[in-house]
């Protein structure tokens, strides 16, 4: 019995080694083609969401700067900074060109948005005026598009940089920041920061976006833009509220003094006024 068993596996052994070892899949180039293809994407994808990282902590760094009193050292801070976001845009923009553009609009859209509110918040600075979306697109270099929805969010941070920057002069100068009298016949300027931070408001209140984005697809505007109205406007409303108090009760209080605060405070630190 066990010499019978033996035979027939030494039988099914000699069978299996007579069998010709079978040829590749026809299917197999065509799979190496996908894998390379998958490859590239989430190379090219990586590349992306390090440059939006990048241009976003850079574009911090340049608002922060402008906040600054000095605007000889402000110039002098932002300007490599400035640099080095061009020179990250333009590396990024092939992995940006043609369908990729939307294809990678998720990974980039953060890294925008951030360089918006950096750069509109200078131009508004420097002139009293809204950065236009053709102006901010002329910013960024290599090509690479800047969306509606990607300007208008960026625009919705602008809000609270210009609240930060109010406050700010308030409780150092005691008065509301206004544009130059001398510049009013020049384009409107002239106006203090509330009544502009009032017209960004009523303006963002009329946006519908209901019908933003295609249905399926990524849309920041849609997405974001009904948690950012609730911070734009408590933004202006801090603003309001500050003002308010530094004409009623203003003048009795020190140099120094924030308004919204409890206590008479001089020399108040940075971050308290930011956080309030």
């Amino acid at each position: 019995m066990p010499e019978a068993k033996r035979r027939r596996l030494d039988s099914a052994v000699e069978q299996n080694t007579m069998e010709p070892v079978s040829a590749p899949s026809p299917f197999l180039p065509t799979f190496e083609s996908f894998r390379n293809e998958l490859d590239e994407h989430h190379d090219r994808r990586e590349r992306i969401v390090k440059a939006s990282h990048d241009i976003t902590a850079l574009s911090k760094k340049i608002v922060r700067a402008l906040q600054a009193p000095l605007p000889a050292a402000v110039a002098k801070e932002i300007e490599p900074r400035t640099k080095t976001i061009n020179e990250l845009f333009t590396n990024v923009a092939p992995d940006l060109r043609g369908i990729d553009a939307w294809r990678y609009q998720r990974q980039i859209s953060g890294g925008i948005q951030e360089f918006i509110e950096a750069i509109s918040f200078r131009h508004y600075l420097q002139t009293q005026r809204l950065i236009t979306m053709d102006e901010a697109q002329a910013e960024i270099p290599g090509g690479v598009e800047l969306t509606a929805d990607d300007y208008l969010l960026g625009l919705f941070d602008l809000v609270g940089e210009l609240m930060r920057f109010a406050v700010t002069n308030m409780a150092t100068t005691g008065a509301l920041p206004r544009g130059s009298p001398e510049e009013v016949d020049g384009g409107g300027q002239g106006r203090d920061i509330l009544t502009d931070l009032r017209y960004i408001r009523t303006h963002f209140e009329a946006l519908d976006t209901s019908s933003s984005g295609v249905p399926g697809s990524f849309s920041g505007l849609k997405k974001d833009a009904g948690k950012k109205m609730g911070v734009m406007k408590t933004c202006v409303e801090k603003v309001e509220k500050a003002v308010y108090e530094m004409i009623v009760r203003g003048r009795e209080r020190p140099k120094g003094w924030m308004p919204g605060g409890t206590e008479d405070r001089a020399g108040i630190p940075r971050e308290v006024v930011e956080s309030f």
